[in-house]
């Protein structure tokens, strides 16, 4: 997988998974563009180059930003909306440090120039999660569009998304609700193959863990020598400094993030929790003894089903003009 492309027989089996997926959601489909606006896609992903080009840690924000927006009723660009002041979605602190919003933006504008009232948000934030993946020595492939945009966003929607402090019990049901199983869990976790981590997320497991005794203290579950080094870069009341989530690795994907998961060299308690379940653990266990196409392959199917999550299709919903304003007409 070194060159980030997925082996010719992978990608036929990933042509017919999408044609399922298109069947199942109606207009949601490879091509949706093709004859309504034919260089949609290489648009977004110049837009996503461009981006990085100056700004490499856009990347894994974009993966996230999918993430976010998918889990929050549907992939419908909920979280892009901005004009509803502080009640919008985006305002929720479950979305806090989110980024790539602007890039979501800069894209729709000029996909506005070339084919006015066709492109959807959703799908953009789709098709540029996809472009940071491959830009990142990960997989390439191809997403199904014609995923419209939706018309709420409520600050309120975003509660349900995982928080870092949950355990693998509440993340289990979480990914239950939005229809995604135990192997979605862990190989959507595994996007923290790239990118990094604000202390702020992790301070708690390294100043405020609850212990025995009604005592507070670092999570006994951190290997020594990594707390010493977290410690080190988070001292307490650093909130701001960055910390890789793929300890060693975090600006390629691989399957390292399964390797420092298992061996408990992860920064946040939400990815060290997969190894508190034995459905999960032995997930990742099974990745690290197959063949890394097979964690790729597997990894793009689990972030395809994502991108389903209550697609809104057909005359339902609209085509923003602005990616963070509802129409007004």
């Amino acid at each position: 997988m070194a060159d980030g492309v997925l082996p010719a027989a992978l990608t036929v089996a990933f042509l017919l998974l999408l044609g399922t997926i298109g069947a199942a959601h109606g207009q949601l489909q490879m091509g949706f563009y093709s004859d309504s606006c034919p260089g949609a896609e290489d648009m977004v992903t110049a837009a996503v180059q461009e981006a990085a080009a100056s700004d490499a840690t856009i990347l894994p924000a974009l993966v996230r930003l999918q993430f976010h927006d998918c889990f929050v009723r549907g992939c419908d660009a909920s979280v892009l909306i901005t004009s509803a002041g502080n009640a919008a979605e985006v305002n929720n602190n479950k979305h806090q440090g989110l980024r790539g919003l602007d890039v979501v933006d800069r894209a729709k504008a000029e996909l506005e120039e070339q084919c006015p009232g066709v492109v959807s948000c959703a799908d953009i934030i789709a098709l540029a999660a996809r472009d940071a993946i491959a830009m990142t020595n990960g997989p390439s492939f191809e997403v199904p569009t014609g995923r419209r945009d939706g018309l709420s966003s409520n600050v309120r929607d975003a509660d349900v998304l995982p928080d870092v402090s949950d355990s693998i019990q509440v993340l289990r049901s979480k990914f239950a609700a939005s229809s995604l199983n135990d192997r979605d869990l862990v190989l959507l976790t595994a996007a923290h193959t790239i990118g990094t981590t604000a202390c702020f997320f992790v301070k708690d497991r390294l100043y405020s863990y609850p212990l025995p005794g009604s005592r507070t203290g670092s999570d006994p579950s951190i290997p020594a020598a990594f707390l010493s080094e977290l410690k080190a870069r988070c001292a307490p009341g650093d909130f701001n400094t960055r910390v890789p989530l793929d300890r060693g690795s975090q600006g390629t994907f691989d399957d390292s993030i399964l390797r420092n998961i298992r061996a408990g060299l992860v920064p946040i308690a939400s990815d060290a929790a997969l190894e508190a379940s034995n459905a999960t653990g032995a997930l990742v266990g099974a990745y690290l003894g197959a063949a890394s196409s097979s964690f790729a392959q597997d990894f793009v199917g689990a972030m395809i089903k994502m991108g389903t999550i209550g697609a809104i299709t057909g005359d339902a919903g609209e085509i923003r003009d602005v990616c963070s304003a509802f129409n007004t007409n």
